[in-house]
């Protein structure tokens, strides 16, 4: 076995400079960035940023094109099906450049290491760029060899399908590290800014009567081939890291988002309507249908998606667009000096942004904190004594063939305040198998007044652990809370008496957890009553000392406003209609002296909006300086101060908004 390149979590380096914005996917399928990726993509692309999307199998399944409502083709065409799934790829990227599906691409082919060699397809218009590669690992091999195979077992090798019609006049041989070079190369040759894959990690997830099985995994909710596509993708991102450490070359600068796959159908939805009709627009555009005039010998689309198949499906996958790792980023922090200090994950390393001087709205250069490879939320606190603490889940290993993958919390944390970080050190996971531990979800940390630190993370059961930093220092043993089935994505925070709160999305509600007193074991509580949020709730102190809870339901574009100690319908907030996660806090708006509930979102386009008060009559404020933030903003809200917003621009610099006027009504 070919030694593993990996990166190390101590190495430290200089970033590369900002430069040109570029958006990198890589996928399993033709159409799993149209069904698991957009809205996202389409936002980059509309906002001018380049795409390229590797596509690393074939596609072509059994080699039956059938159209909805038509009988299954009696003959198998795998090479035929597997053209045709790309001739609507092509569609479909050709209607989100703006332009005729049956635009004529420039179909090249691509010379990658080990002497293969892929097709690529390239198509520039006045505002935008996409490039499709098309690396064409069959989906089945000989002996029934798949994808994760060459990822677990060594010696495994597969072969590639020529796609009718392609350009390529040959097939290829891929074992496991000729797939993790081919996919770091085209890193180091593209060099991206944003990098899109799926999920490494999906959940366990019981196949039942009410939650069939479908073409998912066993016990896990995803196709067997979305998972080792997600694997082979992070371990070419750490190879590719690492190698330009050891050459003490620059870091590349890219932020990372992983999607979740198959296991959209079992939450609730998160797209409203308008977002999700422009989402299957592009997906029915992929499908196209036999009649259509493509004129590609292969044939005009994957049939069975055309139409309003995706709108209709009773799996629903279109419905929904969640990253695997949820969290806002970066995650600011103010210093001593009341400058802001932004943390995040950049290139796959923890980097701290800070303010050029208080109220510049300037961010210096990144500095490197090591720690990778992390996933990309982390998340941050100041403890007592204005020390900074950073905790994030490093993919500790990802090795495959046989060897560990493994994941684990880690922790970084200052000596002093405004000082020096000490070494990373790592917290394990709330899971004694390796393999459950790979399914643990995002740390969150809340610091307390009584000098403790408390971390939270999901479990593989999809329920709450929490770990302790005590009054001296020491980490305690991680506890099991127990509670309903929950998504990742948590929320904690301190009522007016001290007292922690853990608040995360459940199939049915909110679920809840909570200390009696401070300093108390914190335990589960019966669920709150309201009604099952989209996504990770959000969780506010109001002034008056009560909880709201902050968030939409199931498919829609309208928040609600609840009470969290009560159950009553909620406050509709029907100015700040949208898409994605909610943030909210207590901050003064300019020019007043009376703290009120903020709130941070994004609107149907991608651009982020802010909000001073709940009342139905209060009306967002769109940011005028960025159209488009990559991931969740941040909602930075200093005690007796206005708000803050930091996020992350598509060339992977920070920025921050600092609203001048509240549009309160």
């Amino acid at each position: 076995m070919t030694p593993v390149r990996a990166e190390d979590p101590r190495a430290t380096n200089a970033f590369a400079p900002a430069g040109r914005s570029l958006l990198l996917q890589v996928i399993a399928h033709p159409d799993d960035d149209l069904f698991f990726m957009n809205p996202d993509c389409l936002q980059l692309l509309a906002a001018g940023v380049p795409v390229v999307t590797v596509v690393v199998t074939a596609g072509e399944a059994a080699g039956r094109n059938r159209a909805a409502h038509e009988p299954l083709p009696g003959t198998s065409d795998k090479p035929g099906y597997s053209g045709a799934r790309q001739q609507g790829m092509r569609q479909a990227y050709a209607e989100m450049l703006g332009r005729d599906p049956f635009t004529t691409w420039e179909r090249t082919v691509l010379a990658l290491p080990h002497g293969i060699a892929a097709e690529t397809d390239s198509l520039a218009t006045g505002g935008g760029r996409a490039q499709l590669v098309f690396l064409n690992i069959a989906m089945r091999g000989a002996h029934g060899t798949r994808l994760p195979a060459l990822w677990e077992i060594p010696g495994t090798v597969m072969r590639t399908l020529r796609a009718t019609d392609s350009p390529v006049p040959h097939t290829y041989t891929y074992d496991h590290q000729a797939l993790v070079d081919v996919l770091a190369w085209l890193m180091a040759r593209l060099r991206p800014t944003v990098i899109h894959t799926m999920d490494p990690d999906p959940d366990y997830q019981v196949h039942d009567a009410a939650q069939p099985k479908g073409s998912d995994q066993p016990h896990f909710s995803d196709h067997r081939d979305h998972t080792p596509t997600a694997l082979f993708t992070w371990k070419a991102i750490a190879q590719w890291v690492a190698d330009s450490d050891r050459r003490e070359g620059p870091t590349p600068r890219f932020t990372t988002t992983s999607y979740r796959g198959y296991y959209n159908q079992r939450w609730p939805h998160n797209l409203p309507p308008a977002v999700l009709a422009r989402k299957v627009h592009y997906i029915a555009a992929y499908g196209g249908a036999p009649n259509w005039p493509c004129e590609d010998p292969a044939g005009c689309g994957d049939y069975s998606q055309g139409g309003t198949h995706a709108l209709t499906s009773r799996k629903g996958w279109a419905r929904s667009t969640h990253p695997r790792y949820p969290g806002p980023s970066p995650a600011p922090l103010v210093d001593r000096s009341g400058r802001t200090v932004a943390y995040g994950v950049l290139g796959t390393k923890a980097v701290r942004w800070r303010e050029t001087r208080p109220g510049s709205g300037r961010f210096g250069a990144p500095d490197d904190l090591g720690g990778g490879p992390l996933a990309p939320a982390l998340s941050a606190v100041t403890d007592a004594a204005a020390r900074h603490l950073l905790f994030g889940l490093r993919f500790s290993a990802l090795d495959g063939q046989g060897r560990a993958d493994t994941r684990e919390v880690v922790v970084l944390e200052q000596r002093g305040p405004d000082g020096r970080f000490a070494a990373w050190r790592g917290l394990g996971a709330p899971e004694r198998d390796a393999v459950r531990g790979r399914h643990v979800g995002c740390p969150v940390a809340v610091a307390t007044p009584d000098h403790r630190v408390h971390v939270f993370a999901r479990t593989a059961a999809q329920g709450l652990a929490t770990r302790i930093r005590d009054t001296s220092g020491r980490w305690g043993p991680w506890l099991h809370l127990g509670g309903g089935q929950v998504q990742d994505g948590l929320t904690v925070l301190l009522d007016g008496a001290e007292r922690i709160h853990v608040y995360a999305a459940g199939h049915d509600a909110v679920h809840h957890w909570a200390q009696s007193r401070p300093g108390g074991p914190v335990t589960f509580r019966a669920p709150t009553g309201h009604p099952p949020p989209d996504g990770p709730p959000s969780a506010v102190l109001r002034p008056d000392g009560h909880i709201d809870l902050v968030y939409r339901a199931s498919a829609t574009a309208t928040p609600y406003a609840y009470d969290a100690s009560a159950r009553p319908a909620g406050t509709a907030l029907p100015h700040f209609a949208g898409y994605g996660d909610i943030t909210a806090r207590t901050a003064v708006p300019p020019g007043e002296r009376r703290a009120v509930t903020v709130l941070l979102g994004t609107a149907d386009g991608g651009r982020p909006q802010i909000q001073y008060g709940t009342s139905p009559h209060d009306r967002p404020l769109l940011d005028p300086a960025h159209p488009l933030a990559v991931g969740s903003p941040s909602l930075l809200a200093p005690p007796g101060q206005p708000a803050s917003v930091v996020g992350m621009a598509p060339d992977a610099t920070p920025w921050i908004w600092r609203p001048q006027l509240a549009p309160r009504a």
